[in-house]
């Protein structure tokens, strides 16, 4: 059963002294914003409010997700600190004679809520600051960024390794589940052992940097392959024999078992290709626990590729963020701009007064785009020769003004990275990633919104 809010305050909370119920100014404008009843539609929505038994109110579990990315702490940092902290406690309505929910309890919560519903709390966000004149939204710049997924740096060697590591151990886990129960399985050989020492070879072949070098590396890969190849084996053996297996623990394990074996097959599959010569391979997996997160080039110096996913970040002249879709894969940014637009009429109602974005976006089909939506100016910078023309438009002072403001966007990308988590996504798989995206683009929006609110009320 959904439980919306906890209103009632304990016997213990009424008679703090108010010194101890003050909270300072930014949350105490964000408690202000999160007590309205429009950030609890997403939820009634999709649960129940009647059946069931009753959950961690929303109410709370809002206001903890905004400790949580607004001070980047993990689950069971983020418990003992509320746990601790008299003021945290009154922020989040928990009462001093209650305990704070436990860091797992939070963790399936979020899993529960989903994407869609905490990516619905920013659409509901934004167009009420506009209501109260805290921003305007007349003009929109475009940019695209990675969050990496948490996962290692991937290489051929590494990711077989890691298919022999978790094969393994999930039979092991399988074995001891049908062992207690009575019953045996074929033998089936850990080789976890056996290729930590080709990893420590390979670290230390790669130091002399030598033609040679390389040469000896691809021979340890393939041992690599060969080893791998007699895990997956052993394993299809393994889930032949449990596919009769009713208990559910069983079940379950052969599920995971199945997932891994496939990854390892591609895994082998793709070093097979590269260890042919053929480095260029669609769709390449970067790791076992994260199948969807992709290799992404940026052309930045101190990391060329970066693992992960794509985002775009769709931004409002007072640095709010209006827009942050998820991309499948790494489209290319001038396929992204009418997606753009159309949200932001979607949650205006109207077009954006101007539009700026970098040349990545330029194509002459994205400005007859703007141009038949009415936005009345846009500054897309477009890449290679131009002409006379050409030159003279992007000389223009409206169009330098635009570019000058985009510049600024780059600011805001990096201020959610480095204070709200945004860098790097903890959650796994796309559904994590999402909501991680939408939590820390919330928790920055919230705190911008009362830094605004802040400065309109001096």
């Amino acid at each position: 059963m959904l439980v919306l809010r906890r209103e009632q305050l304990s016997l213990w909370d009424a008679i703090l002294p108010e010194e101890v119920r003050t909270f300072n100014a930014e949350l105490t404008d964000v408690n202000r914003w999160l007590d309205d009843e429009r950030f609890m539609e997403p939820f009634v929505k999709k649960f129940s409010t009647h059946i069931g038994r009753p959950t961690v109110p929303v109410d709370t579990y809002l206001r903890l997700m905004f400790l949580k990315f607004r001070y980047q702490l993990g689950y069971e940092t983020l418990v003992a600190e509320v746990q601790d902290s008299i003021t945290w406690r009154l922020f989040c309505r928990l009462p001093l004679d209650m305990a704070v929910p436990h860091s797992t309890t939070l963790i399936k919560l979020t899993k529960k809520y989903g994407e869609k519903t905490l990516e619905e709390l920013n659409t509901l966000l934004v167009p009420k600051a506009r209501r109260e004149r805290i921003i305007k939204t007349k003009k929109l710049r475009i940019d695209t960024t990675v969050v990496e997924a948490d996962i290692k740096h991937p290489t051929d060697a590494g990711l077989l390794a890691d298919g022999v590591r978790v094969i393994s151990w999930t039979v092991k886990k399988i074995k001891a589940a049908v062992e207690k129960a009575g019953e045996n399985l074929a033998s089936f050989r850990d080789r976890t052992r056996t290729v930590k020492p080709a990893l420590l070879a390979i670290g230390k072949v790669l130091k002399r940097r030598s033609g040679e070098a390389v040469k000896e590396v691809r021979k340890i890969t393939g041992k690599l392959i060969t080893v791998a190849k007699k895990t997956v084996t052993e394993a299809k053996t393994v889930l032949e024999l449990c596919k009769e297996k009713s208990d559910g623990r069983v079940a379950r394990l052969t599920i995971t078992l199945e997932k891994f074996v496939s990854a390892t097959e591609q895994v082998i599959a793709q070093t097979e290709e590269v260890q042919s010569g053929n480095r260029r391979i669609p769709e390449k997996l970067v790791s076992l626990f994260d199948p969807e997160a992709r290799p992404i080039k940026k052309g930045k110096l101190k990391s060329p590729t970066e693992f992960g996913r794509k985002v775009i970040l769709e931004e409002s002249e007072e640095r709010i963020i209006v827009g942050f879709p998820v991309l499948k894969g790494n489209p290319s940014d001038n396929t992204l701009l009418e997606d753009s637009i159309d949200r932001y009429r979607k949650v205006f109602h109207r077009p954006p007064l101007a539009v700026s974005t970098d040349r990545g976006f330029y194509s002459k089909d994205n400005e007859e785009m703007l141009r038949g939506k009415y936005v009345p100016q846009f500054a897309i910078p477009k890449p290679g020769k131009r002409s006379a023309e050409r030159k003279q438009l992007e000389s223009s002072s409206r169009f330098k003004r635009l570019q000058k403001w985009r510049a600024g966007g780059e600011g805001t990308i990096g201020l959610p990275k480095r204070k709200y988590g945004l860098r790097r996504s903890l959650f796994r798989g796309t559904l994590g990633n999402n909501c991680w995206v939408a939590l820390s683009i919330l928790t920055y929006n919230f705190t911008r919104i009362a830094t605004l609110s802040l400065e309109a009320g001096s």
